[in-house]
């Protein structure tokens, strides 16, 4: 499959991946106007702040000159071309059970983008979490790969749902709760945190019926993700309205009610981080 040519309907399968992943929100600066997918964005954690790279195929400021086997290795494994370990902010921790098709149709489409010349912005990130080869130890302590099959017992939407939710839209690196080094508590996978993105809190979206969204519908997800409204009227801010008006608003019906029938199935977990 590696190294096959490129077709356009390569690429337009590849846009739909990309809004999947919310690839433009991450790659692009958009409070300094910055060209699409070209980096600069300022991602701030608890750990300090990273500025995303150039996606575009620039050959010398972006990923122009990798091969399907050096872009796969990176989304999926955390690895860069000249073997440097990125850092976790980057969620390839989650995009690591992305489909061999899925992971070539974005690049197909990244590289029939216009090339940026954008060179990338150190990370002020604090010693020793600055240092690259620390990132190894990382994954041994944090780092398991996916994608697991598809679970016979379950209907096709069910493990679309899955697939979509764990890997492909990566709702767990904001919703689930870290510890101090940064791995995710898989006990409490999208039980919600106060230390998300920028900071800002990030809701609870297992079925518990008090602290999380057990008493929404499906249509109440689906209408979430489309308009960012809750089933209350209020709407959704921040990286998550981001989410939705970059790529999640763009999805079918179909994959869209498969992430319903997935939130709804998972184990409910009680946790409140709401404001009050």
């Amino acid at each position: 499959m590696y190294g096959s040519p490129t077709t356009a309907q390569d690429i337009s399968r590849g846009a739909y991946v990309a809004k999947m992943a919310g690839c433009i929100s991450c790659h692009t600066d958009f409070e300094g106007e910055g060209p699409s997918y070209a980096g600069g964005r300022a991602l701030k954690t608890p750990f300090g702040t990273f500025y995303s790279p150039n996606i575009t195929p620039d050959l010398e400021t972006g990923i122009g000159s990798w091969t399907d086997a050096n872009f796969s290795r990176a989304l999926r494994e955390g690895v860069s071309p000249s073997g440097q370990h990125y850092f976790p902010v980057f969620p390839y921790t989650s995009y690591t059970g992305l489909s061999d098709a899925d992971v070539l149709d974005l690049k197909a489409f990244l590289f029939s983008l216009e090339p940026v010349r954008r060179e990338a912005l150190p990370h002020d990130v604090r010693f020793p979490l600055s240092l690259r080869f620390a990132q190894f130890f990382w994954k041994l302590l944090f780092f398991d790969r996916w994608p697991e099959p598809n679970d016979p017992a379950q209907s096709s939407e069910w493990n679309r749902g899955r697939y979509l939710v764990v890997a492909a839209t990566h709702c767990g690196e904001c919703h689930t709760p870290r510890n101090f080094l940064g791995g995710v508590r898989s006990r409490m996978f999208l039980a919600g945190t106060t230390d998300g993105p920028e900071g800002a809190r990030a809701p609870n979206i297992t079925p518990d019926p008090r602290t999380g969204i057990g008493n929404w519908s499906q249509s109440d997800i689906v209408n979430l993700l489309q308009t960012g409204f809750k089933p209350d009227f209020d709407n959704v801010q921040g990286s998550m309205e981001e989410a939705i008006q970059h790529g999640l608003k763009d999805l079918s019906r179909a994959d869209l009610y498969a992430i319903a029938i997935y939130l709804k199935s998972i184990p409910a977990v009680v946790n409140d981080v709401r404001v009050r």
